[in-house]
């Protein structure tokens, strides 16, 4: 008896065998995969393989992780047959996602109530992840195994969204690994990847200091070498640091953030206001003070451009532009950082965050939706200034 499962990756030989797929899943495909059927083997048993590649998606969207499999002899009792998934970590630990045997059925942590199989049809060990959050991000493991015999396939999931660095008030190179998570967390946002800081160096970031990414490493993206930051006859790429102590090691961190369940947008008023009031104020309009990645993806996805000053959540004062013109901070577009001001003292506008309504029936400030269409040519996340 013998049980193949293949997903992502085809040798060089059967891509000569196959016509190519495209690999990359729109909100309008709803999750569904294109499955590349491939010659019998010597053995009689025929592969099926997903295209090659990963799936991409958006937070709050719906996926499906492909995976099909088939076994000899055909009449294999369906009901002995376990199809497993798990998530598989950059240090190569395992989160258990979703395990089945036959109609038995058990998803695990905070995959519950989200995740189900695809069933469609035999052979079909696809699962469907609904409202997909920041932290689904990764890398799967789909295994079938029957009485006999068991495979594995990989999928990646990787997210629309946008990388950006962080430091806290205390100021430059203060966070621990630790610290460093929870702080981009408290932002609405993750740690990044190595993947996701190497593509947002691809599109332009340039950041002159190093930063902890989910892995443990601590790296840096230079795409206009200089002497501080590591010389100026150096080529442009992402520096590396390596793998650093997590506990006594401090650095600040690159955040990753994908698109709003709501609306960030600039608190009109007819005089700025301290922090404290630019809470209440955001409060007082159904709203509440957005927080840096919300006002990060809101430039990357809502196109946010607003060339005034206001609080964020942490107490810094930013304010985002994508159209760059020569009074509000210099040429390139991005997310402009004056830094961290005197709470108390100092007056600015308010970024606040009105998240969508979800109930029956739409509250009369509801009607501000997030913009569907992701940008892809706004190149560059500028300096601080």
């Amino acid at each position: 008896m013998r049980l193949i499962v293949q997903v992502l990756s085809l040798t060089t030989l059967l891509l000569l065998l196959v016509p190519s797929t495209n690999t990359f899943l729109t909100d309008s495909d709803k999750g569904r995969r294109k499955v590349v059927h491939v010659l019998e083997d010597e053995t009689g048993a025929v592969i099926v393989q997903t295209a090659p590649g990963k799936v991409v998606t958006h937070r709050g969207g719906t996926i499906t992780l492909p995976c099909r499999f088939h076994h000899e002899p055909e009449n294999v009792d369906p009901a002995r047959i376990r199809i497993k998934w798990t998530k598989v970590t950059d240090s190569l630990q395992f989160e258990d996602v979703f395990v089945a045997l036959g109609r038995q059925q058990r998803v695990f942590g905070s995959y519950r109530g989200r995740v189900s199989l695809e069933q469609a049809g035999p052979g079909d060990a696809s699962v469907i992840i609904h409202n997909v959050t920041l932290q689904d991000y990764g890398r799967y493991e789909c295994e079938v195994t029957n009485d006999m015999e068991d495979d594995t396939g990989f999928v990646n999931l990787d997210l629309e969204g946008v990388v950006f660095p962080y430091y806290p008030r205390l100021g430059r190179y203060k966070l621990n690994y630790h610290e460093a998570e929870e702080a981009c967390k408290q932002q609405d946002a993750i740690l990044a990847s190595h993947a996701q800081l190497h593509k947002a160096w691809l599109e332009g970031l340039d950041w002159c200091n190093a930063g902890w990414l989910e892995d443990g490493s601590v790296q840096y993206p230079i795409s206009n070498p200089r002497d501080q930051c590591g010389r100026k006859d150096t080529p442009p790429g992402v520096r590396n640091y390596g793998y650093r102590h997590k506990e006594d090691e401090r650095y600040d961190a690159f955040c990753f953030t994908s698109n709003l369940n709501g609306r960030v947008y600039f608190l009109k008023r007819f005089k700025k206001v301290n922090y404290l009031e630019a809470m209440k104020a955001c409060q007082r309009d159904g709203s509440v003070i957005a927080k840096v990645g919300q006002l990060y993806a809101a430039w990357k996805f809502q196109l946010l451009d607003r060339c005034e000053a206001g609080w964020v959540e942490d107490g810094s004062i930013r304010y985002p532009i994508v159209n760059p013109r020569a009074r509000c901070g210099g040429s390139e577009p991005g997310v402009r950082n004056l830094g961290f001001p005197d709470k108390k003292f100092k007056l600015y506008g308010a970024y606040c965050f009105r998240k969508n309504w979800d109930g029956p029936t739409a509250p009369p400030t509801a009607g501000l939706s997030n913009a569907q269409n992701t940008i892809k040519t706004i190149s560059n996340i500028t300096k601080s200034i």
